[in-house]
């Protein structure tokens, strides 16, 4: 198995096995200021979120490469991202605009609110069969 993170102050992806070998960078071009990621290990994809001068929510295959923006428009500071495997869907929280929203996690259509607050700094979202999972700062 693999794990994945971010480096905030490289900005950068990479990844490398759970012993720590075999450690590389998967993407270093075209990231601000990437928050959190998910790995759909069995559709090959990697999503992230991105704060920086243009907030975005980032797809790619597992090696870095394909790498397309999903989301653009309408998000700001985008953190926690969380993977529905079962819907298909991909969630995300916005600790500015205080919504957890989601897409379709193939095309990124079909984009939905699910949930909207006021004053609540959304850190992290989990999502489990029926439910939704989220913190706060």
């Amino acid at each position: 198995g693999n794990i994945y993170w971010t480096d905030h102050g490289f900005n950068l992806i990479e990844v490398a096995r759970l012993n720590g070998s075999f450690r590389y960078v998967i993407i270093s071009q075209g990231l601000d200021q990437p928050r959190s990621i998910a790995v759909h290990p069995e559709k090959g994809y990697l999503f992230w979120t991105e704060w920086g001068q243009t907030p975005c929510i980032g797809k790619a295959h597992l090696d870095g490469s394909e790498k397309v923006v999903l989301v653009s428009l309408g998000i700001a500071w985008p953190n926690g991202i969380s993977i529905d495997y079962e819907e298909n869907k991909l969630y995300w929280c916005d600790a500015r605009t205080d919504k957890i929203e989601r897409i379709d996690l193939e095309s990124g259509g079909s984009r939905e609110i699910v949930l909207s607050g006021s004053n609540v700094d959304m850190f992290s979202v989990a999502v489990f069969g029926a439910y939704i999972y989220w913190s706060d700062r």
